[in-house]
């Protein structure tokens, strides 16, 4: 058995790791090259192996990159299935056909240019009929579940806080006999954070590929990166100007609607005139919300308690959801207070690029990163303090207040990575280190040879990790054992299922009598099933 590390290694974007036995490759993630241009002509070179042979693509999260490049793989010739949870399916269903229209659109820009120089046309990477292709192999499941894709490989999903669907995968694979668990944090999302539920943390491993993204840094504490944000928004809004927040459309744009909620919706004699106007101008991020509105189930205890009691936490009386491009123009010619949240987070992409173009050169706005700026895009230009940029054909002096408030980021901090390294009760044998810029990574391989005494291995690009002898011969206290007290498991399901049939009169939800004869893992994932069900209609009812 061997892992390869074809992306994300010694950078923060393209994840996609290629596992091979003797029987199976299976990649985990597969996406795409953000950032610098050198970074981005990456997407279009041929894949390291022949997508054809890829028997399970394993996805951590929706992402474009970890996700970015299935639509690529599955042109390429990809015929296997593609497992991720749940919510990361739906959100693959906004992201990907997006990606494809921006593929495209990219495509006719660099086009009409070659056609005034000349040149030869370029094809788009992919287009959105080929994301709509890709999306019929993805295979949905749940958070726990355990997941046999045959009789050597096994998989479980468990939840990493980042985005709604992340997840920490538990991969068991085995080879001659012999099984290893390969555990892949994907990205590691922060405790206490709004909406989400906390990473969870995993007990042991034989392999483990852990993020690095902020594994120099920490964030500001939460408390503070709320009371930092709304002194900006009030401070801005009293001067006349306008606050430009650039923002990732998938769970980033839905905590600063959450946190702005509680701030406008719950702060005592808030004066009317400081509640200015909130406009989220992202098609992505509005749909987005919607799909998290759909996967409720996938929330924390404070936020589900929220919706319990009748509560939206994605609306409140001075947010405005911007949808027609009309909108979004009008917006730059008003000159009124007001907060303009909009995507892409690092700037390469979408709405931001108009309103910071409009917005950049006024000494009285402001712009305010709440999220990581890669090396090469123009967010990080500003965040680095450039006093000109080019958008849009144009060069833009900056003259707007420029804040970066990186405690609203969904990636877990230098703290929390080895917080949760410490839930181990039996360290994996080796440590790779990825998605991390160069020096990110070293500061943090270099604490956990430190404080764990765990060889740690800062993979490059196409290094590749042999296991020969290492290899278990069991599932490292984790064996998948058949349903041993059946009797007592069925009555707790039957008390489940007759709690869940009181709460509606009709149901296409069945349980099957054979099911109840399978083994523990099969009715393992009913009752989860099951669970999520009831909290589904327990949301509707509240209604």
């Amino acid at each position: 058995m061997r892992i390869e590390f074809l992306g994300a290694a010694k950078v923060v974007t393209g994840s996609n790791y290629l596992i091979t036995t003797n029987k199976y490759k299976i990649l985990l993630d597969c996406g795409m090259f953000q950032g610098s241009k050198q970074l981005e002509k990456l997407n279009f070179e041929d894949f390291a192996f022949n997508p054809a042979e890829i028997d399970f693509l394993i996805l951590s999260h929706a992402h474009i990159d970890h996700s970015g490049r299935i639509p690529k793989l599955v042109k390429d010739g990809f015929k296997g299935k593609i497992v991720t949870t749940k919510a990361t399916k739906d959100l693959c269903n906004l992201m990907l056909i997006d990606s494809g229209h921006i593929q495209e659109a990219d495509a006719l820009w660099e086009n009409n240019k070659r056609k005034r120089a000349g040149l030869p046309f370029i094809e788009p990477l992919y287009t959105a009929e080929d994301a709509k292709i890709s999306l019929n192999y993805f295979d949905a499941y749940l958070y726990d579940q355990i997941i046999e894709l045959n009789e050597d490989i096994t998989v479980r999903f468990k939840d990493a806080g980042h985005i709604l669907g992340s997840s920490i995968i538990e991969l068991w694979v085995t080879e001659n006999n012999k099984t290893a668990k390969i555990v892949f944090t994907g990205d590691l999302g922060i405790k206490n954070k709004p909406i989400l539920k906390n990473p969870e943390l995993i007990e042991e491993a034989d392999y483990l590929i852990i993020e690095s993204t902020y594994g120099n840094r920490l964030h500001e504490k939460q408390e503070e990166r709320t009371k930092e944000l709304i002194s900006i928004i009030n401070k801005t809004a009293l001067r006349g100007g306008t606050v430009i927040i650039p923002s990732f459309a998938i769970n980033r744009t839905q905590e600063l609607i959450y946190t702005l909620n509680k701030y406008y919706e719950h702060t005592d004699e808030l004066e009317a005139f400081m509640k200015v106007p909130i406009y989220i101008d992202s098609p992505m991020a509005i749909s987005a919300t919607q799909v998290y509105r759909n996967n409720s189930y996938c929330f924390d205890d404070e936020t589900k308690k929220l919706i319990l009691s009748g509560e939206d936490p994605f609306q409140f009386e001075n947010l405005y959801y911007v949808n027609s491009q009309q909108e979004s123009m009008r917006l730059n010619s008003q000159s009124y207070p007001k907060v303009i949240i909009s995507a892409s987070g690092m700037c390469t992409a979408g709405r931001i690029r108009h309103h910071l173009k409009h917005n950049l050169w006024k000494k009285n706005n402001s712009v305010v990163f709440v999220g990581y700026q890669a090396e090469g895009t123009l967010g990080r230009q500003l965040k680095e303090g450039a006093k000109k940029v080019r958008l849009l054909g144009e060069k833009i002096s900056v003259e707007a207040e420029i804040y970066s408030i990186e405690g609203f980021s969904g990636h877990a901090d230098q703290k929390d990575l080895l917080d949760w390294l410490k839930g181990f009760k039996k360290l994996p044998k080796r440590i790779f280190v990825v998605h991390g810029e160069e020096e990110s990574a070293k500061t943090f391989a270099a604490l956990i040879k430190e404080k764990f005494n765990v060889q740690t291995i800062i993979p490059n690009m196409g290094y590749v990790f042999e296991i020969k002898n290492d290899l278990l011969k069991s599932y490292s206290g984790e064996m998948l054992e058949p349903l041993k007290k059946k009797e007592n498991i069925i009555k707790e399901l039957q008390e489940v299922y007759d709690t869940f049939d009181s709460l509606v009169h009709k149901t296409d939800f069945l349980i099957d009598e054979k099911v109840l004869q399978k083994d523990y893992i099969q009715l393992k994932n009913k009752l989860l099933d099951l669970n999520q069900k009831l909290l589904d209609i327990n949301m509707l009812i509240s209604k």
